[in-house]
């Protein structure tokens, strides 16, 4: 769908117009522009949170057990010795007690590594209440990276909307969100500069941010999907068979509430026409991160209208946890 320039609401489009009506100023831009300060603030949103919650590390990035077996520290089983077992393996009181050998295995540790994929392309660029989907998108994201860099883990960045894709390479620690912190706000902002032009498909930001992580890793994919392109289901499918997919589904108020009703529109090349709504998109979001889910990625709604620290409370449902 088209976005219009000044909707019957007052919504307002990034490049058109610097300030959507009855924004909250969270920020220099007063939500059209990433407040590098806040982002970095959220690390204590996040560390708070998860400091309440440290008994529940299942499914957690960060140093996590796995099922696979390896010669990790975590015990997973004592069992009886078959032939082909590592004989360094067997288990001398168990062996003692029952007068059979048995071997330990090990469950394997691996450092969980997090790719965050921020889609800044035009049709992010909009929002209605307090932030552009765009500004949002780069809230969740933030929230997503703290949580896998508070918890141990590696995080990366892939974002879209400029002219060239801003990948940057998985790293952990403090230092490691604040190089991601700062490609936010540099891709965010390269995406406001840069020209109107034919969006491009998000499969290929998908593929490519499937092909950065190892096997077991993690993308967080924040977007509106509203103008996903072609072969995204393909490509949703194809990464889930490889990487642990969670999609953060960015709404706008206004989309979810607008009225039955014809809304005249004009593309950034002068077209002009009418979207006629014919019932709630909120209706039609659900619809989507069902056929999500079926897919195999994980997915969640996101609220644009919510600050922050709200969004974390979703983002602990996206990781399938009360974080």
């Amino acid at each position: 769908m088209a976005r219009c320039c000044r909707g019957r609401d007052g919504a307002q489009r990034g490049r058109s117009h610097p300030r959507a009506r009855g924004a909250a100023v969270i920020g220099e831009g007063a939500g059209t522009a990433i407040d590098i300060k806040a982002l970095l603030g959220l690390r204590h949103v996040v560390h708070n949170l998860q400091s309440a919650r440290v008994h529940r590390t299942a499914a957690l990035p960060g140093p996590i057990v796995t099922k696979r077996r390896g010669r990790g520290m975590e015990v997973d089983e004592v069992r009886a010795w078959t032939h082909g077992d590592d004989v360094r393996h067997i288990d001398r009181n168990t062996t003692a007690r029952t007068g059979r050998p048995h071997v330990r295995t090990f469950r394997d540790e691996r450092e969980q590594t997090t790719l965050l994929l921020a889609d800044f392309r035009a049709s992010m660029l909009f929002g209605t209440r307090r932030a552009f989907r765009s500004v949002v998108a780069a809230e969740i994201l933030a929230l997503a990276g703290w949580r896998a860099a508070v918890l141990g883990g590696r995080v990366a960045l892939l974002a879209i909307g400029g002219s060239e894709p801003l990948l940057l390479k998985p790293a952990a620690g403090d230092r490691a969100m604040t190089r991601i912190i700062g490609g936010l706000h540099r891709a965010h902002g390269e995406a406001i500069a840069a020209p109107f032009m034919a969006e491009a498909p998000l499969a290929e930001a998908l593929e490519m941010a499937a092909r950065a992580l190892p096997r077991g890793g993690t993308i967080v994919l924040a977007s509106g999907l509203d103008s996903a392109g072609i072969g995204f289901d393909d490509a949703v499918r194809a990464a889930t068979h490889r990487v642990d997919l969670r999609i953060a589904l960015v709404s706008d108020a206004f989309e979810r509430t607008a009225p039955r009703g014809a809304y005249p529109f004009i593309t950034p090349e002068g077209k002009r026409g009418l979207h006629i709504v014919t019932h709630p998109r909120a209706e039609a979001g659900e619809a989507r991160i069902a056929a999500l889910r079926r897919l195999g990625a994980h997915a969640v709604r996101f609220d644009a209208e919510l600050m922050p620290e709200r969004q974390m409370a979703m983002l602990g449902r996206l990781h399938g946890d009360d974080a």
